[in-house]
């Protein structure tokens, strides 16, 4: 399985659009500051996920979520803060 995930800086109020494998594993590595382009904006907490049974998949929702990041579909969907429970 694939996911899709949304993050939030707590410290900066930005959000940050990926797709891993392992969302758990990557969450740690943003907040770890192992990753270029959210190191400056640590600690990240999970947003949302989605689950995809494939990499294609999950990256073709990737970028759709990535194109209306700004709009009102992605404030909804943020807010209902869907993330499964470990």
């Amino acid at each position: 399985m694939y996911y899709v995930y949304i993050i939030h800086s707590v410290s900066a109020e930005r959000y940050y659009i990926g797709s891993a494998e392992d969302w758990g594993k990557r969450l740690k590595r943003h907040n770890g500051g192992q990753v270029r382009s959210t190191k400056a904006y640590v600690p990240w907490e999970l947003a949302h996920v989605e689950e995809y049974p494939d990499r294609t998949e999950a990256r073709k929702r990737e970028l759709q979520l990535k194109h209306f990041k700004s709009g009102d579909a992605f404030r909804n969907l943020v807010r209902a803060r869907s993330a499964p429970r470990e």
